[in-house]
């Protein structure tokens, strides 16, 4: 039966292997989870497409940056025939195209310059996390040692986000980080691509107080497919998944909780969900577990949509 539920997803790396081992939207190599015969078999509506900053290369973070928004002009210039298109306000899935969102994974793009966060605004972009998994100017991750907060410098660049209205990620940010961010900004803030800790502990999911806290600001918690987040022991699947939506959906509110699958950025999938083309078994599954077709809508597509479209 052809599916009527459109979807929305808030992380992947694509542009990082388009730009590094030459990918392209329009066609699929083995290891690729993003891909466009992907996106129509699973009912993609909207993608955001992260330029990761890279901390091993020898680029600086801006040209790393300025490199990965080439590729995604570069990729939407290519595919403007496939009906790959920037996002709008005015888009809806009934178009039958694809809207695309441009972020950036990782402060260091910016290279401790406010001048650098308003040009790339210029350029499209519409999201930005602090960190990565190190610890850099602006913030420290959750992956860190220490739960130490965002830096003198960190408030300026969140303060000048919230000015701009770009939004600002916390995904990968520690503890301390994303209570200071929510200490600081106006706007709503998400989380692209985490799980909840209370379902599998791990330092980059997030704790049910931090799930409430993004809910309160308006914002959306985007639940990833990353196994280690997933489950502590065994093969993670796709009932991993609906765990933890279920579990955000319960503390935050069904309208907080939306899809960041992380595609094109995990060294190993969940075993019955690899690429895009099957990200209809999770809606499925979430209809098996109890939730009516307009709730899984708002968790595949509307509340991303909704939370997003504030920053246009």
């Amino acid at each position: 039966m052809e599916r009527l539920i459109p979807v929305a997803d808030a992380h992947c790396d694509f542009l990082y292997y388009m730009l590094y081992d030459h990918f392209k939207l329009k066609t699929t190599v083995p290891r690729q989870a993003v891909s466009l015969p992907y996106l129509r078999a699973g009912g993609a509506a909207i993608q955001f497409f992260a330029a990761w900053i890279d901390p091993d290369m020898r680029a600086s973070g801006l040209q790393q940056c300025m490199w990965l928004i080439d590729a995604y002009h570069r990729m939407l210039e290519d595919c403007e025939d496939a009906g790959v298109v920037p996002f709008s306000a005015d888009f809806v899935p009934e178009s039958g195209k694809i809207a695309t969102v441009l972020t950036i994974e990782g402060g260091e793009a910016l290279m401790g310059r406010e001048e650098n966060l308003r040009l790339f605004y210029r350029l499209g972009v519409r999201a930005m996390t602090l960190t990565w998994n190190a610890t850099n100017e602006l913030a420290h991750p959750a992956m860190s040692r220490v739960n130490r907060g965002i830096t003198k410098l960190g408030r300026e660049i969140v303060y000048e986000m919230d000015r701009i209205g770009m939004a600002l990620d916390v995904a990968h940010l520690s503890d301390a980080g994303i209570d200071d961010v929510l200490s600081i900004v106006k706007h709503p803030v998400f989380s692209s691509h985490t799980n909840a800790r209370a379902v599998c502990p791990h330092k980059r999911s997030l704790s049910d107080a931090q799930i409430r806290a993004i809910a309160q600001s308006g914002g959306v918690i985007c639940v990833n497919y990353y196994p280690p987040q997933l489950r502590r022991k065994g093969d993670a699947c796709i009932d991993d998944i609906v765990r933890h939506i279920l579990h955000v959906a319960q503390v935050g509110g069904i309208e907080h909780v939306a899809l960041g699958s992380d595609f094109d950025g995990m060294n190993e999938y969940p075993k019955d969900l690899k690429n895009w083309s099957d990200v209809p078994k999770l809606l499925d599954a979430l209809l098996r577990a109890g939730l009516s077709e307009a709730e899984v809508r708002r968790i595949a597509y509307d509340n991303l949509r909704d939370y997003i479209i504030k920053f246009y």
